[in-house]
């Protein structure tokens, strides 16, 4: 299991994101748990995800295709750290810490 924390910033909101591989390793589960209402109307349309994804465009991505459907905000990060959970879950990449900082 994957577990992390996404703090999208001024919105006040974070996410955890949990993905777990499924028996068979080519499914992997993704639950959310946020307090944003748009989050969890996404959380809600993730089906369990084929570990491929993770190498699919913008357009043609679940991960993506469900935030254009849910979420109003585009900068959100919450997809992003989804599809970083799930390259790590898939053993593609070992688990990173990213961030975006402003400079002052």
């Amino acid at each position: 299991m994957t577990r992390l924390t996404v703090t999208s910033g001024i919105c006040g909101f974070s996410t955890t994101v949990t993905a777990e591989m499924q028996e068979g390793g080519k499914e992997i589960t993704v639950k959310l748990e946020s307090g944003c209402e748009m989050i969890t109307a996404m959380d809600r349309g993730l089906e369990p995800l084929d570990k491929m994804c993770v190498f699919t465009g913008f357009l043609t991505n679940p991960v993506y295709k469900a935030a254009a459907k849910h979420l109003k905000h585009t900068a959100c990060p919450v997809p992003s750290g989804i599809i970083k959970a799930l390259e790590v879950e898939a053993g593609f990449c070992l688990p990173r810490d990213a961030s975006i900082v402003f400079e002052k």
